[in-house]
């Protein structure tokens, strides 16, 4: 009984071992240079790495109006108006200021040995703020309108449209007072424009 058995489990070794040699005759083993090739190599494939794949948010989709804000926010007359408003304020401060330590604000030129009032002191004080902020506030527009036309020519965001916009904003104030004045306003302003893009980049 047990020979017949072992004889019975022999013959199922030798049917199963032709089939399982076959087998692996026709699926070879996977080799590591292969696997290298799908990740490192040639065959690998690109993944999309959006923020929604990463695990972040994805943009949202803007607006229309949206859209037309920010071409409002990025054109040259908002750039212009918000310079100017800028620099009416820069202007008015430094204004003020300068005459708050002016030992001669407020003194009379037909009696200059009469002691101003307060009156007088702020009257004069908000004269001289406001003429410094309409100066600032024009500068301010000439320099950021030019600034962006320039850019928006050649169409290149580097220092050189500061030094550009500087020569053009500084030659037009200058040349009021003639053209050396304008060739010197123009210099001025440009190196001025250059040093401060120097300290800013």
């Amino acid at each position: 009984m047990a020979a017949s058995t072992g004889a019975a489990n022999a013959a199922a070794a030798d049917l199963q071992g032709p089939a399982s040699a076959g087998s692996s005759m026709d699926s070879p083993p996977i080799q590591y240079s292969m696997i290298l090739d799908h990740l490192i190599g040639d065959k690998r494939t690109a993944k999309d790495l959006s923020p929604g794949v990463m695990g972040g948010l994805g943009a949202p989709h803007k607006s229309d109006e949206q859209k037309m804000i920010e071409r409002g926010m990025e054109s040259c007359a908002f750039k212009a108006v918000l310079a100017c408003v800028g620099g009416f304020v820069l202007g008015g401060a430094f204004g003020v200021f300068t005459a708050g330590i002016d030992t001669n604000v407020g003194l009379d030129p037909k009696d200059p040995m009469k002691t101003p009032s307060a009156r007088e002191v702020l009257k004069d004080m908000g004269q001289r703020g406001m003429s410094y902020a309409k100066n600032f506030a024009i500068v301010g527009a000439m320099f950021s309108c030019t600034e962006c036309i320039i850019e928006s020519h050649r169409g290149k965001s580097d220092w050189k449209n500061a030094v550009y916009s500087g020569c053009v904003t500084g030659g037009a104030i200058g040349f009021r007072a003639g053209l050396k004045a304008g060739a010197l306003g123009c210099g001025g302003f440009a190196a001025f424009s250059a040093a401060i893009e120097y300290y800013l980049r």
